[in-house]
């Protein structure tokens, strides 16, 4: 594959795609789990590479007032949106477009530490999922990422009630998150269809709850994380994002990841590091 330039940042970057002839559902979640245990092999944790945090750093000197979110006990949860195999790991359908970020951010071990630092200090964790059914690929218009994600089988399910080849397949959980997920206690909402979770039951789920304040993480950073985002804070939510437990697509279009950081940084009630955030989770306990 031809080799490009990029004057950003002065070096030579291959252009990656999505495989679009990849099987959706994989033969088994061995060949996942395996995959995902050699990236937390030792139980060490990725963290993001200084090269990212350097790329991606906050101003020296901000021209915005810089706000925060204090973690209130009772009314603070951990929100992740599409924790899932097509997003997080070598398997999934979009890891030739995400797959740099991820890796660089440190993703997938940022947002299991956010899992555990949450669970151990008795914070509600909800997730919001992405699903698309046989109806969903019936739609009369799309736009760009809809197209993609409906032409290469993105979170594909056979049905809203049906759990066939689900084990294992894109729109199943990371295997690492599943002792989370599963546990009983977590709220798994309704799916989202495009980005926000304007069409799923998130919004209820957290006002049932009395909860007023989210911490929020997940794929991808551009797309539903940031949409999350904005929907939340239109309705009265406030909201830290995880900066580093999240990715996004790097396409010839640009950097999905940069273009929502950028976006973080102006609308968000906080910006976090995965560290600040699990210390701040562990002290609110």
């Amino acid at each position: 594959m031809e080799k490009k330039h990029n004057a950003t940042c002065g070096c030579d970057v291959t252009p990656e795609k999505v495989d679009h002839a990849r099987r959706r559902v994989l033969a088994g979640a061995a060949g996942v789990a395996a995959a995902s245990a050699a990236m937390v092999a030792g139980n060490t944790a990725v963290a993001a590479t200084d090269e990212a945090r350097a790329y991606y750093a906050d101003p020296a000197t901000p021209g915005l007032p810089q706000v925060d979110m204090a973690i209130d006990k009772g009314r603070t949860a951990l929100v992740v949106t599409d924790p899932q195999i097509d997003f997080l790991s070598e398997d999934g359908v979009t890891w030739g477009v995400v797959g740099e970020s991820v890796t660089e951010q440190g993703t997938v071990d940022n947002i299991e530490r956010l899992f555990a630092a949450a669970k151990a200090a008795g914070m509600p964790v909800f997730i919001s999922p992405h699903y698309y059914y046989p109806h969903d690929h019936k739609w009369d218009f799309e736009g760009t990422l809809e197209k993609t994600m409906h032409g290469i089988g993105m979170f594909d399910r056979p049905g809203p009630l049906n759990l066939e080849n689900f084990e294992g397949s894109g729109a199943d959980w990371m295997p690492q998150y599943k002792k989370y997920i599963e546990d009983g206690e977590t709220i798994v909402c309704s799916p989202h269809k495009v980005y926000s979770p304007a069409q799923n039951d998130l919004n209820l789920q957290l006002r049932k709850r009395g909860i007023d304040k989210v911490i929020l993480a997940g794929m991808s950073a551009n797309l539903c994380t940031q949409a999350h985002l904005y929907e939340l804070l239109e309705l009265g939510y406030e909201v830290a994002v995880v900066r580093d437990a999240t990715a996004g697509a790097k396409v010839p279009e640009g950097d999905g990841y940069l273009a929502a950081i950028i976006n973080f940084r102006m609308v968000a009630n906080g910006v976090w590091w995965t560290d600040d955030a699990v210390e701040r989770i562990a002290r609110s306990a």
